[in-house]
C-alpha cells in the first residue's frame, strides 16, 4: 500500500493488519449470538412464531440484499469508509436491538447490524488483495481465523452472559462493544488514504456471471452456504431425535463449528502456495461422505468422530473466501466476485433449512434429509473441481475488462 509513490509508514500497515482481523470477528455475532437465547428473545419481545421465522431467516436476505450493493457503494464512497460505516453500523444496531420492547423494531435494528456484517464480507477480501496482493495467503488466514473466531465466541458466550447477567438484553448488547473497537484501525487509516478505490472501471455482477469462474464461484458458495445452514439450524436436533440430550447435542453442534477454527489458521497459506486446489476439494468432499456415512448407520455411537469428518468437511467455507482472493489477479476482480458468490448464494444458503425440514417432516425420518445433504456434497464437488483448476477471472472477461479492472494499488503490495 502506498501514497504518492512513497512509502507507508510501518505503523499503517499494522493498523490495517489490526482493522482486518478485529472487523472479521465482528461479521458474525449479530448472528450467532441470536440462536442460544432465540426463546428469551423471543418471549421477552412476544415474538410471534412467524417473526421467529423472519428473524432467524433475516441474516441471509440481509447477506444477499446488502452484500449485492456493496460494490456500487464501494464505487459512491471510497472502501475504506465503507467498512468503517458498516462496523459503526452494526456496533449501533447490535447495541440498540436489545433496547427495544416492540418485536419489529427489534428486527429493524437487527437489520442494520447485519448490513453492516454483509458490507464487510464483501469489502474484507477486496481490502487484503488491494493492500496485500503478495501475502493474500497469510492476510486471508488472519481474516478467516477471527470470523470464525468471532463467530465461535458469540455462540458459546452468550448465554454464560445472559445467565452471569440474568438478562439476555445484555448478554446481545454486549457485542457492541467488540464492532466500536473494531471501527477504531479503520477510522485511523482514513487518516493516511487513499479512502477511495483507484480501480478505473468495476466490474458488474453480470460480468461476473457471464465468465465460467464466476458461475462455478456461485455455484461453489450458494452449496457450501446451503450446507452449513443446514448443519447450524438441524444438526443438534438430529442428534437430539437420535436420543442424545439437548446439552450434548449443543456441545456437538459448538465442536463443529469450532473446527474452523484451525483449519481457517492454515488452509489460506498452503492455498496461496499452489495453483491447483482440486485436491483440496477432494479431501474435504472425502471428508463429508464419511461423517455422513457414519450419521447415516450409526449417528449416536461413533457422534464425535462423524462430527468431526463433518466439521473438517465444512473448511469448504474457508475455501470458498479464499477463492475469492486466488482466482483474481485484482481488488476489482476480488470484489465483483465476492460480491456476485455472496448475494446469490446466501439465497441458496436460505433454502437448505426450509428444503431440509421439508423432507424431515414429509418422510418422518432422517435419511431422505441426509440424501438431500450428499446431493449437495456432491455438488459442491462438481463446482470445486472446475473452480480449482489454475485461472484467473479476469483472463475470461477479454483485454479491456480486464485491463479496466486493474486498480494502482491492487497491482502494489503493502510496505
Amino acid at each position: 500500500m502506498q501514497e504518492t509513490g512513497a512509502r507507508r509508514p510501518r505503523r499503517v500497515v499494522w493498523l490495517l493488519i489490526a482493522g482486518v482481523a478485529l472487523a472479521a470477528l465482528n461479521l458474525r455475532t449479530a448472528i450467532t449470538s441470536v440462536g442460544p437465547v432465540l426463546g428469551e428473545v423471543t418471549a421477552g419481545l412476544h415474538m410471534s412464531a412467524a417473526l421467529a421465522g423472519v428473524l432467524t431467516t433475516l441474516p441471509v436476505l440481509c447477506f444477499a440484499v446488502f452484500g449485492a450493493l456493496t460494490p456500487a457503494l464501494a464505487r459512491r464512497f471510497g472502501e475504506h469508509p465503507m467498512l468503517a460505516a458498516a462496523l459503526l453500523a452494526i456496533a449501533v444496531g447490535v447495541g440498540t436491538r436489545p433496547l427495544a420492547d416492540d418485536p419489529w423494531l427489534f428486527l429493524a435494528l437487527s437489520t442494520i447490524a447485519l448490513a453492516g456484517g454483509a458490507i464487510g464480507n464483501v469489502l474484507l477480501p477486496t481490502l487484503v488483495k488491494q493492500h496485500f496482493p503478495d501475502r493474500v495467503g497469510a492476510l486471508t488466514t488472519v481474516y478467516t481465523t477471527f470470523l470464525a473466531l468471532g463467530s465461535t465466541l458469540a455462540a458459546a458466550g452468550t448465554v454464560p452472559i445472559e445467565q452471569a447477567g440474568g438478562d439476555w438484553r445484555v448478554a446481545l448488547g454486549v457485542y457492541a462493544l467488540f464492532a466500536l473497537v473494531a471501527a477504531v484501525p479503520w477510522l485511523l487509516v482514513l487518516r493516511h488514504g487513499p479512502q477511495r478505490s483507484g480501480s478505473a472501471r468495476a466490474l458488474g455482477l453480470g460480468q461476473v456471471l457471464r465468465t465460467a469462474t464466476g458461475r462455478w464461484s456461485v455455484l461453489f458458495f450458494g452449496t457450501q452456504c446451503t450446507i452449513a445452514y443446514i448443519l447450524f439450524g438441524w444438526y443438534a436436533e438430529m442428534l437430539r431425535d437420535s436420543g442424545m440430550s439437548a446439552a450434548t447435542a449443543g456441545l456437538a453442534l459448538s465442536y463443529l463449528t469450532g473446527l474452523s477454527i484451525p483449519l481457517s489458521m492454515v488452509l489460506p497459506g498452503l492455498m496461496a502456495r499452489t495453483r491447483d486446489h482440486r485436491g483440496f476439494v477432494v479431501m474435504f468432499f472425502g471428508s463429508y461422505v464419511i461423517g455422513v456415512a457414519g450419521l447415516w448407520v450409526a449417528p449416536i455411537q461413533g457422534v464425535w468422530l462423524w462430527t468431526t469428518f463433518i466439521g473438517v468437511g465444512m473448511a469448504t467455507f474457508t475455501l470458498a473466501l479464499t477463492f475469492f482472493a486466488v482466482r483474481t489477479r485484482t481488488a476489482a476482480g476480488t470484489a465483483a466476485m465476492s460480491a456476485t458468490s455472496q448475494s446469490i448464494g446466501y439465497l441458496m444458503g436460505g433454502l437448505g433449512p426450509f428444503l431440509f425440514g421439508l423432507l424431515r417432516e414429509v418422510t418422518g425420518g432422517w435419511h431422505a434429509p441426509l440424501a438431500l445433504f450428499l446431493a449437495l456434497v456432491v455438488l459442491n464437488l462438481a463446482a470445486g473441481l472446475r473452480l480449482g483448476r489454475p485461472g484467473h477471472l479476469e483472463d475470461e472477461l477479454g483485454p479491456g475488462a480486464a485491463a479496466g479492472a486493474v486498480s494502482p494499488e491492487a497491482s502494489r503490495p503493502a510496505r
